[in-house]
Parts: structure tokens; sequence; C-alpha cells
């Protein structure tokens, strides 16, 4: 996202090759683990028909994945083209070119640009935004129904690989840095945004959580 470094640094460290390998592996495995969570708790909440909203879906593997359980449209935010190409092959090849939109818009500092929708997912994204307050702010707002986040968990082998990581661009003067945000926070944002935590689940490197709306939004979209 754009508030976590210079545009250039974000670039140099998720780039075409980042996303060609990434996009190798869904066609190899499928979803990893922690992406077939958030889609296990959309699909159980009810996506059929459902508007979807990835933040920084990357090359597009799990919204392509609610499609095919169902919902109708999916709003991809980036605010990075690495991703562009990889995703137009993998839409293409799932026929869905026609269910996705794909835009460039940092939803924490331009809420106002972006439509309400039904579910807003957001994969690894939390990670790479010094502000989360903001983030998960801008995202439970413009959740409808639900909203389901991962996030590194909070343990030392985490922080171990994620300040050993920060080190090395430190080192290459670079400005991204990821964050193990604190979990207890993050889910109060959420929450006071009018969600209801529905399901948390704990593993040793990645969390997901998950979040429903007792009342719809009435709002854009």
């Amino acid at each position: 996202m754009a508030g976590c470094c210079d545009h250039d640094d974000y670039e140099s460290v998720f780039t075409g090759r980042f996303a060609r390998r990434v996009a190798k592996r869904y066609a190899k495995s499928g979803l990893n683990p922690t992406a077939s969570r958030i889609v296990d708790f959309v699909a159980s909440h009810g996506v059929s028909g459902a508007s979807v909203l990835e933040i920084g879906g990357g090359v597009g593997n799990l919204h392509i994945e609610l499609l095919r359980h169902g919902a109708s449209h999916v709003t991809n935010l980036e605010i990075s083209t690495t991703y562009e190409a990889e995703a137009a092959r993998l839409l293409e090849q799932a026929g869905m070119a026609d269910r996705v939109t794909r835009r460039f818009v940092d939803i924490a500092t331009a809420p106002g640009e972006v439509e309400v929708v039904d579910v807003v997912v957001l994969h690894r994204v939390v990670c790479c935004y010094p502000d989360y307050r903001s983030l998960l702010t801008a995202a439970a707002d413009h959740a409808r129904r639900l909203l389901v986040y991962s996030h590194p968990a909070d343990n030392a082998i985490t922080r171990l690989a994620f300040g050993s990581e920060n080190m090395l661009q430190r080192l290459r003067r670079n400005s991204f840095r990821a964050f193990v945000h604190p979990p207890k926070a993050m889910v109060a944002v959420a929450e006071a945004s009018g969600l209801t935590t529905a399901s948390r689940h704990h593993s040793w490197d990645w969390d997901v959580v998950g979040l429903v709306r007792e009342r719809a939004v009435v709002g854009r979209g």
C-alpha cells in the first residue's frame, strides 16, 4: 500500500518476478493455507452474488477463488503495476476478466474514491502498512457484511524474521518495512466500525480474523 514506503522501493520488493513466482505457485498448488482460510470464512457466511473488494490482491489468485465460489464481482486495489501482467493472464485463463476491476488507489488515504461492497478482504497487506488504524478503519467502513484479513502471528519467530528483513532493506537504503502490528489493537479498530469478530484462527506464521456486520451498511455501491 502507498503509505508504507516510497513507490519505487515498494516495487523493488514486490517485483514482476515476484508476481510470476506467486502465479506459478498458485497454478501448481492452489491457494496457500492462510488464503484458503479466508475463502472458507467468506464462503461459510454466504458469498453467492456478493460484491468483493480486495485490498492489495496482487495477482488475484484469492479473489479468483471467491468468484468461483459465487461472488458476482471483485474490485482489486493496488498501488503498484508490477502485478498487472500476471493478474491479467490468470483472469484470462479463468475466463473471469469481465468480473474483476483493477484500480490503483490507496483506500487508507482516499476512502471516498472506493465504493462500499458486501465483502472486504486483505491478505498479507496490513503488515506492509505502518498506519494499520487508517487502513483497517477504511476497510471496515467499506464492508456491508464481512471483513476478513490476515496478519503475521505476533511471536518471536515472526518478529525475528521481519526484523531481519527490515535490516536488510535498511542496508539497501530501501524504505520498505514490514510490520507485526498488535493483534488485539487491530481487532479493536475493526470492531469500532460496527463489526463483530466471528472467527480468529491462530497459527505459527499467519493469523486470520473474520468479522461480520449485524446490520448492512447503507452507502455507496
